[in-house]
């Protein structure tokens, strides 16, 4: 059952979103607005610290709890819809996936569309993950990320398996975004309760900004079309609130029909990347609970 705390926090999301979005900022105030609501509202985990660093070309910064459970890495790729996000965004909540998973997390600032369209941020993803590969040849490797980023980490994922590069050893997904075309159900039937998405347009113009020249239904833009055959485990979390459920639905669905192995959990009455809200609300924590259990048990597998 859904619990009162997250129903009066959706309610308070929405309104700030709403709010938010009828400043009509332009797009690098809009940033820094996000960035300074992330830093007042979203709790950074007491048991991990932050390291600045760079890897690959891409400034980005280590995540390391105080306990770890062996040597391997999680590549976190944040969430913005490509045209916005950081690691000032989704620290507190990359940082309480490596408080979770216990395993160091190192999470990049990919550079984001209209400035860089694709692909530059699949680049800044590859280039980071065989940096990490490179420092750390014998260390098992997962990859997470939340809407975008998650849709990312699938795009990275089938450029590996096609460059029969080593591959990560497994991947957490929070609400994926996988269809850039906007093709799926409900990208329209869900928009009245998405918090993030009311209406398709801020997807269609960001979409648009990052594809670029390139076709919308690339399958390294949109790994919806995408063979998915071959490719890690993965753990993809969702909720019934989000006009991008289908792109996690549909995501599973194909990874299992060409023989990946990938499981979907369906959160009833959560938002897009509710996860956010770790330490507010049980079903935020329980989220970051599964899939930091989900990496930790792949990575220790592996190791």
């Amino acid at each position: 059952m859904q619990s009162l705390r997250s129903r009066l926090l959706y309610h308070l999301v929405k309104y700030q979103l709403a709010k938010l979005a009828r400043l009509n900022l332009p797009l690098p105030q809009y940033r820094l607005a996000r960035e300074a609501a992330a830093q007042r509202l979203f709790r950074m985990p007491s048991d991990v610290a932050v390291q600045q660093a760079q890897l690959g070309g891409c400034r980005g910064e280590w995540l390391r709890p105080e306990v770890l459970h062996g040597p391997g890495i999680v590549l976190y790729l944040h969430g913005g819809a490509y045209t916005g996000g950081s690691c000032v965004t989704h620290r507190a909540l990359a940082a309480s996936l490596a408080s979770a998973s216990k395993h160091s997390i190192f999470h990049p600032g990919y550079r984001l569309a209209p400035e860089h369209p694709f692909p530059a941020a699949l680049d800044d993803a590859l280039a980071t993950y065989m940096a990490l590969r490179a420092a750390h040849p014998d260390v098992p490797i997962a990859v997470s990320g939340d809407s975008a980023g998650a849709g990312l980490a699938v795009a990275l994922a089938v450029h590996l398996r096609d460059q029969a590069a080593t591959p990560p050893v497994a991947m957490a997904l929070m609400s994926p975004w996988t269809d850039l075309a906007l093709t799926h159900d409900t990208h329209l039937s869900k928009a009245a309760v998405d918090p993030y998405f009311p209406t398709r347009e801020r997807l269609r113009v960001a979409a648009l900004h990052y594809a670029g020249e390139t076709e919308l239904h690339h399958p390294l833009v949109s790994p919806h079309y995408a063979e998915l055959g071959n490719l890690p485990a993965t753990l993809i979390h969702v909720g019934t609130r989000e006009a991008l459920l289908d792109d996690s639905l549909q995501l599973c669905q194909r990874m299992n029909a060409q023989g990946s192995r990938a499981e979907v959990k369906v959160f009833p009455g959560m938002w897009h990347v509710w996860q956010t809200l770790h330490g507010r609300m049980r079903e935020a924590d329980q989220s970051v609970q599964g899939l930091g259990a989900f990496l930790s048990a792949h990575l220790r597998g592996a190791a």
